[in-house]
């Protein structure tokens, strides 16, 4: 009786209510079967505390091993950051042989519409840079140094052919600048109310383009247009004279196709476009390259 009385004490302070009320019984048939029933009762609550335990230590190790499984499936090939690292890096080299060709090549070497699509690739480079995931800081920083630097490329190119009595040539460029920077202000401030009219018109694959995170109303789609000019550039000129390749700005530009090529599809959102045209960047700047290297060090 005392045991089933201290029991009954222990059910009260406890059991839920409805448990209690079972306790109410005073003869001792109803004590023994509440005495098994809160026997059980705790029994069950033991048990299903030791299930979630279990739960939990399985979810956490099966987390951890996915977790590693991951790390070793990363590996340089498909690592985003050593590749956007190698492409600034590039671009650096490229910002690098501006301002050599700068310090030390002659200004008649300077190619203006190289120089030209230069400026328009690494202002919408640098944007790129802030809003691509991964944001690459480091490849921004290389591009807003390059606009600087192909500036000053251009007031040396502009000056040289004024004193040397070029200045029809020299106003032809100014032109071509002007009109270039007011399309390109034009399509900044009108983009959006374009975009926004298409989208809400239920066009379709007309809409569902104008919508694209990586479509004709973002950097995403522009950048790489603009490095198409200068794989365009290079196409146009496969004759130009070997000593007017610049050796720096070609070896920076065919390592920055080589990185690009697969960094393109790393990145958030997957940019092919940006692989396709840094596929033929690589091309066409190696042409160069070769060509220089073997007119110089070969012949």
């Amino acid at each position: 009786m005392i045991a089933a009385t201290t029991i009954s004490r222990m059910a009260s302070s406890q059991a839920p209510k409805v448990l209690r009320l079972r306790l109410a019984g005073n003869n001792t048939t109803s004590q023994v079967k509440n005495n098994n029933y809160m026997k059980r009762y705790f029994s069950d609550k033991t048990k299903e505390a030791a299930n979630t335990t279990a739960k939990e230590s399985t979810s956490s190790t099966t987390a951890t091993t996915a977790a590693k499984e991951e790390a070793k499936k990363t590996t340089w090939w498909n690592n985003t950051a050593w590749w956007g690292t190698a492409g600034a890096m590039a671009g650096w080299g490229m910002s690098g042989a501006a301002i050599y060709d700068a310090l030390e090549s002659s200004p008649e070497l300077i190619s203006l519409n190289m120089t030209g699509v230069l400026l328009v690739y690494s202002s919408l480079f640098a944007r790129w840079a802030f809003v691509v995931k991964p944001q690459n800081l480091l490849l921004a920083g290389c591009h807003i140094t390059n606009v600087g630097a192909q500036m000053n490329q251009l007031r040396r190119a502009v000056e040289y052919k004024k004193e040397n009595g070029k200045d029809d040539e020299v106003d032809d460029i100014m032109k071509k600048a002007g009109a270039t920077a007011a399309a390109g202000a034009a399509c900044v401030l009108g983009g959006p109310m374009v975009q926004s009219a298409l989208v809400n018109a239920n066009l379709g694959f007309v809409s569902s383009i104008a919508a694209a995170e990586a479509g004709p109303f973002t950097v995403h789609f522009w950048a790489p247009m603009s490095k198409w000019m200068i794989s365009g550039a290079s196409f146009l000129e496969l004759d130009r004279p070997t000593e007017k390749i610049s050796l720096a700005q070609y070896t920076a530009l065919t390592m920055t196709g080589f990185f690009f090529s697969r960094y393109a599809l790393l990145v958030a959102p997957i940019n092919y476009t940006l692989c396709s045209v840094n596929i033929a960047l690589f091309g066409s700047s190696a042409w160069h390259l070769g060509r220089k290297i073997k007119a110089d060090f070969l012949s």
